[in-house]
Parts: C-alpha cells; sequence; structure tokens
C-alpha cells in the first residue's frame, strides 16, 4: 500500500506577519562562506585549506516556544487541569509529559471557512459540521479546524483573521474524548482584537481565552498556525504532530503532517 505524507506545518519564518510585533521570532542565517575563517583560525590552516574556503551553514534563532507550528500543552492554558475529574484539579500536563499516543491519531478537519472573522464557533456548528461530513466523533481523533486564516499567514492581517473555538464547542469536543485539536489561525481563540472588543462592550472577562480555558476542566492540547488545512478531506487520513520536548516547556514545535494510506 502506498503512503502519501501532506505537510500541514508553517514554515518558522522571520520578516514575515505572524505574530503580534512582540513575538516575532528572529532567524540570523550563517552560510559556508561567513563560517569558513573562524573554523579555519581555530584548526590554525589557512582558510583556502577548506573546500573553497566553505565550512558550516548555522542558523541561529530567537524564538518562543509559541512561534510557527507548534503543539500548546495543557499547562500553556492554566496552571490547574481536569476539575472536572479531581477534585480541586490535578497539575497541568507539560510539553515533555504530554501522552505520545494523544499525537499519532485518525484526523479528522472542519471547515469553517465561510465563518467571519472574530465568529465563536458554538457546540451547534461543530454537530452541523459533523453532520454534513457524515463523521462520528471517536475519542482520541485529532480534530483541526481550517478557519479564513489559513489563508491569510504572513499578511499584515493573519492574526485578527478567522473564527475561534468557543469554551462551550472545546469542551463538546472533549466531551467526546477527543485530546488533540488544532487550528490554522494564530490561536484557538477567537483573535484577541475581536475578544477585545467584545469585552469592552460587556466587561464579562470570562470571554478572553475560553476555549483554551477549557482545558482547566478536561485536559488537551491543540496546535496553532496549522497550513494547507484546505487539501485535506474532511476524513480518511492519520495526523503526526509530536511535539519537540522542551524539559517542562507549555508548548513544542511541531512538524504536523496529514498521512493517507493508499
Amino acid at each position: 500500500m502506498a503512503r502519501r505524507i501532506l505537510d500541514i506545518s508553517s514554515a518558522l519564518k522571520a520578516g514575515i506577519a505572524s505574530d503580534p510585533p512582540h513575538m516575532l521570532p528572529k532567524i540570523d542565517y550563517v552560510d559556508h562562506k561567513m563560517s569558513g575563517p573562524a573554523m579555519a583560525e581555530y584548526m590554525g590552516v589557512p582558510l583556502d585549506a577548506l573546500p573553497e574556503g566553505e565550512y558550516a551553514a548555522v542558523e541561529r534563532v530567537q524564538i518562543s516556544t509559541h512561534n510557527g507550528t507548534h503543539l500548546d500543552a495543557p499547562y500553556h492554558f492554566f496552571s490547574r487541569m481536569n476539575e472536572r475529574t479531581v477534585p480541586g484539579g490535578e497539575p497541568s500536563m507539560r510539553i515533555d509529559e504530554v501522552p505520545l499516543d494523544w499525537c499519532f491519531q485518525p484526523g479528522v478537519k472542519l471547515d469553517f471557512r465561510g465563518f467571519e472573522d472574530g465568529y465563536i464557533v458554538q457546540p451547534a456548528d461543530v454537530e452541523a459540521e459533523l453532520k454534513r461530513i457524515g463523521h462520528e466523533l471517536k475519542p482520541l481523533e485529532i480534530v483541526v479546524v481550517n478557519t479564513r486564516a489559513g489563508e491569510r499567514y504572513g499578511q499584515d492581517d493573519y492574526i485578527d483573521s478567522g473564527c475561534g473555538m468557543g469554551k462551550a464547542a472545546t469542551l463538546w469536543l472533549l466531551e467526546r474524548g477527543v485530546r488533540v485539536t488544532g487550528t490554522d489561525g494564530w490561536s484557538w481563540d477567537a483573535p484577541f482584537s475581536h475578544t477585545k472588543r467584545r469585552v469592552q462592550e460587556t466587561g464579562d472577562a470570562s470571554l478572553i481565552w475560553e476555549g483554551h480555558r477549557a482545558g482547566r476542566e478536561i485536559g488537551y492540547c491543540h496546535m496553532e498556525k496549522l497550513n494547507g488545512l484546505e487539501k485535506l478531506p474532511a476524513t480518511g487520513f492519520m495526523i503526526a504532530c509530536f511535539p519537540v520536548k522542551v524539559h517542562r516547556g507549555s508548548a513544542g514545535w511541531t512538524r504536523a503532517v496529514a498521512i493517507f494510506e493508499e
């Protein structure tokens, strides 16, 4: 049986609008010519002793664990999780504690590109989309949400684009055994610019990060800044999204892929 792998990650790239300005990654590229002199000096040989005066290409990066496509651990959302099942909750899992079997499971794509920017997805929206694609969720399936933000990655309006998953919709998924979700937006929640407006209009601070905060009740992980979800069918593929093992981290970068057996 042939296997096809589709990359659903965004490249970690400097100089584009992938995050708010204060959170943008920085990457310095050192090419083979630039690194040659230091190596020649260290080895005590003339530069022309190295092949064409070249040594190694290296990148020096200044990033957070939330730049690029990454998997958020429950610890990112709140210090406690599983308050529904454990009295008083329990310490939230860090990224190096997330069960790896959560990160390699059948995938389900929900197409929410038709929702306006800032819309907060509700359980009825999830149910309607699952009915449209003819799928009943199973425990541990990885649910990814295709929003309008995916087509805006790297553009000035990216972080303000797409819909977000509300607390009720997130809990609806978690109650059915989902433990990893993902979005092509900057955040699992609605863009902050839209949330800020709602909070100012209503005075309701519980709207802040409501989808993330669902993890207080039932611990889960989600991916952000996915890419190319419009290329996926609704079902019929596996997702692999193993995170980099950052010691006691709140997230880890992931080269998320969809795997098809054909």
